[in-house]
């Protein structure tokens, strides 16, 4: 059975006078830790910064050290460079935290007959053996408190492949299961484990493929984003960062104890094709 530090549903006080009852709640968070990959910059960041806001305290995990100590300092959180790029380094990160947001990733645009396998390696290590290394490590704290919240940023391409990005595709495949089976093995210990997969976000790792992009297919980059990115999207235009991170702080909060085991598509209605 699900336990918590804090009830699914705030109390609801009435109000004065006599009128219609009204909700009296701390910040969902207040209170709780969480932890942040590829916190620096795009999604990342903006679930950072969503977190912060609905107070918790921030690990905010990236490489690139100068945006990562700003972003700390602007919410109050704390910054942790690291190069996930050696999956072995999640040993010196903190434990003990209540929510995860396994974000970092890169990205590599090839046929497979040309992609380097050493690019496909790095990938994998990344976005993949990172977040199970991050999760074996997390996990038993949030057992031992009764609830937890892991949010794996995964994608369209967890859900569907698009030709060119083997490595990608693979990856959040392979991430799209692990947090699964973390659902089902938490599940008793109030620990959640979901998913969300967007389509193309407007965040650097999308920028810096366009040219990527138009160099596999052979067109100009003003047509990469109409023609490919968003060929097979119902709603033709990027998402932004804060609105996956909204999502994110929905599954963190009060009323999310029994979605579990899920990917929520936010995908502009791909996979409806």
């Amino acid at each position: 059975m699900e336990t918590s530090r804090r009830p699914d549903h705030e109390p609801v006080v009435p109000s004065p006078g006599g009128g219609p009852a009204q909700v009296s709640a701390p910040p969902v968070l207040a209170g709780r830790t969480a932890l942040v990959t590829g916190a620096a910059s795009g999604i990342g960041r903006a679930c950072a910064q969503a977190l912060a806001a609905a107070g918790a305290h921030v690990h905010v995990v990236d490489k690139a050290g100068e945006a990562a100590r700003g972003l700390a300092a602007e919410i109050g959180g704390t910054a942790w460079v690291v190069d996930l790029a050696d999956p072995s380094v999640v040993e010196t990160l903190p434990a003990e935290a209540d929510v995860v947001v396994n974000n970092a990733g890169l990205q590599h645009v090839a046929p497979v007959h040309a992609f380097p396998p050493e690019r496909f390696a790095l990938i994998q290590r990344v976005m993949v053996e990172t977040p199970f290394r991050i999760l074996r490590r997390t996990l038993p704290g949030m057992y031992e408190r009764g609830w937890g919240r892991v949010v794996n940023i995964s994608s369209v391409h967890g859900l569907r492949a698009s030709p060119y990005k083997s490595a990608y595709v693979t990856a959040k495949h392979a991430l799209e299961g692990l947090s699964k089976v973390v659902a089902l093995e938490a599940a008793e210990h109030g620990v959640t484990s979901n998913c969300v997969s967007p389509g193309y976000v407007r965040t650097p790792l999308v920028e810096n493929q366009i040219a990527d992009q138009a160099r596999a297919h052979g067109i100009s980059e003003e047509d990469v984003v109409g023609r490919v990115m968003l060929e097979r999207s119902a709603i033709k235009r990027l998402i932004e960062p804060a609105d996956v991170a909204e999502a994110v702080l929905w599954l963190c909060g009060p009323r999310t104890g029994h979605i579990t085991g899920t990917s929520l598509s936010m995908d502009g209605g791909w996979t409806a094709n």
